[in-house]
């Protein structure tokens, strides 16, 4: 299939200095808030990109919480994920917001919530969200699906305990690209890379 001229323009916005907070995670609140006002579906989700054996891997996970300090979401640590994050917690989120033309990286590291942080946030989950992370070995090998619904109707309801291997990742970002769509490719990408612990770098990159 030959996608040579499949092409779209893209006009909707622009991204210049005058314009930018200095804070990224700032940044981030207002394009993200673009994002809600807009209704756009599921904003908070990202694709995960992780590194082992100089062979990458990536996937769409759901961003579950961000402040100005860090991005958290919820995992098995025992998962592809969560044993490449363990050999090297350097890693890249995504957020691609098309309706918006709009695209978010973050690269940092990566490090494990408390563990009442993630339990507390595992009971705030629907119940069958709960048994779900319960019941699955994730990216285990399994037989059949029949194998995971059997063990879902096994399952206690009346006691249920967040996993010990199930919970959440906390990013703490060193750099942070902002990139809007314009016309004839000549996209605007600003970048912030921290110098120290309160302070950014801004800079503006050829698209």
């Amino acid at each position: 299939m030959d996608l040579s001229n499949h092409r779209k323009d893209y006009t909707a916005a622009q991204l210049i200095e005058a314009n930018i907070h200095s804070n990224p995670f700032n940044q981030f609140r207002i394009w993200f808030q673009d994002c809600i006002d807009s209704k756009i579906l599921e904003p908070n989700a990202f694709v995960l990109s992780t590194c082992l054996d100089h062979k990458p891997s990536s996937r769409v996970v759901l961003l579950k919480s961000f402040s100005e300090e860090e991005f958290v979401f919820y995992s098995n640590y025992k998962s592809k994920k969560g044993i490449e994050i363990t050999s090297n917690p350097n890693v890249s989120f995504l957020f691609f917001w098309h309706e918006l033309q709009r695209q978010v990286r973050i690269e940092g590291l990566l490090s494990k919530v408390n563990e009442a942080k993630s339990n507390e946030y595992f009971l705030s989950r629907p119940i069958d969200s709960q048994i779900s992370a319960i019941v699955s070995k994730q990216s285990s090998t399994i037989e059949n699906r029949e194998e995971l619904e059997k063990k879902v109707q096994n399952i206690n309801r009346e006691n249920i305990q967040k996993p010990k291997d199930w919970g959440g990742y906390s990013l703490l970002p060193n750099y942070f690209e902002f990139w809007q769509g314009r016309a004839n490719r000549l996209h605007d990408r600003i970048s912030y890379t921290q110098t120290n612990r309160v302070d950014w770098k801004i800079q503006r990159l050829a698209p």
